[in-house]
């Protein structure tokens, strides 16, 4: 019984109560092309080599998936692809990327978009 009287309690508390009471809505998302977040990009830090990479002649590309917060921000990074020894590098570097921040119809937004970090020898 005292469960019922409970719900009936919840589902006639007026709106505004309802509301205190409800986790602040996450920022909308969008996908944006590898070019279009390039052309915002304000900061940009090259990785640093690594030693072993570069002792054992590693080359490549690693491609990396980046959440940008509504501040310009990369908040999140995931390794999509690219070699073990060159990844920890280009998660180091792109860290501390800085965009300019982008918008949706005047709001705010966080951006999903992929990175390539390219790591090549000379000579």
């Amino acid at each position: 019984m005292k469960t019922a009287a409970r719900r009936a309690a919840l589902l006639s508390a007026p709106a505004a109560e309802q509301a205190n009471t409800a986790a602040p809505p996450k920022p909308m998302r969008s996908r944006v092309s590898p070019g279009v977040a390039a052309g915002r990009l304000r900061k940009r830090v090259a990785p640093e080599y690594p030693q072993k990479a570069r002792d054992n002649r590693i080359q490549g590309t690693v491609v990396l998936k980046a959440r940008i917060s509504t501040e310009g921000d990369v908040a999140e990074l995931w390794v999509v692809s690219g070699d073990p020894a060159l990844a920890a590098a280009a998660i180091e570097a792109v860290k501390q990327w800085k965009y300019k921040p982008f918008s949706l119809n005047g709001q705010p937004v966080e951006i999903e978009t992929t990175i390539q970090v390219n790591f090549t020898l000379s000579g």
